[in-house]
């Protein structure tokens, strides 16, 4: 039987916008002597980026219409920065909960995430259908990358409040590509991302075999909770 959710928010994830998120560790950095706020506004004009503060806290919008977010000083040209792109919000049922996780005051916020542009969104929801959006998104991945995933496992209860749903990953020579829900840490702490994740290696160990759940959701933890 389907797991409800109370609401679920997406914009479809094209290769295009794939193709974008891993061509930023390597995009030019700013110049000597160039301020970085300044390289990083003249950039996003260039690529038809904006500033979003109010969804999640320090992040951009990009020309697809995604939110992404990032642990580096700027989102390009450092290879070593963590990217998150959010294609999909979901504010889940939790039965276990008290009415704060259940109640109706974060609709306002899924508002918010639907009425972005391009986006659409449908309350009440069910698993099946944020199972549909990470679907879409990881053949986008697939399609850029002309390979299927490498490990494909249901989330643990530890990774993202809300169903259990599948995380995919993918590996280049340098990152790792994970398609699924992830802790909206902030500002509102009950909802759940729906992302790609575009993550260095180096922020976990070699990827566990298939049968090794207990390390795949270590390693997923690693690579892309904020």
């Amino acid at each position: 039987m389907p797991i409800p959710v109370h609401a679920l928010a997406h914009r479809p994830l094209p290769p295009e916008a794939v193709a974008e998120l891993i061509a930023l560790p390597t995009a030019p950095r700013a110049p000597d002597g160039v301020d970085t706020f300044d390289a990083v506004e003249a950039e996003m004009r260039q690529r038809g980026w904006s500033w979003q503060h109010e969804l999640v806290t320090d992040s951009y919008r990009t020309g697809h219409g995604h939110l992404l977010c990032t642990d580096g000083e700027s989102p390009f040209g450092d290879p070593e920065a963590r990217h998150f792109l959010v294609f999909g919000e979901l504010y889940p049922v939790d039965p276990d909960e008290d009415s704060m996780a259940n109640g109706r005051w974060l609709y306002e916020f899924m508002d918010g995430w639907q009425q972005l542009p391009g986006w659409t969104g449908r309350r009440p929801s069910t698993d099946q259908d944020c199972e549909a959006v990470l679907a879409q998104a990881a053949q986008a991945v697939t399609d850029h990358l002309g390979k299927a995933p490498e490990r494909t496992i249901l989330s643990a209860e530890s990774l993202a409040m809300g169903p259990a749903l599948t995380h995919r990953v993918w590996r280049t020579d340098t990152h790792a590509l994970v398609v699924g829900p992830a802790p909206d840490n902030l500002p509102y702490g009950y909802l759940t991302h729906l992302q790609l994740s575009y993550t260095p290696l180096s922020c976990g160990p070699e990827l566990p075999p298939a049968d090794d759940e207990e390390g795949l959701t270590e390693w997923i933890s690693a690579h892309v909770d904020w």
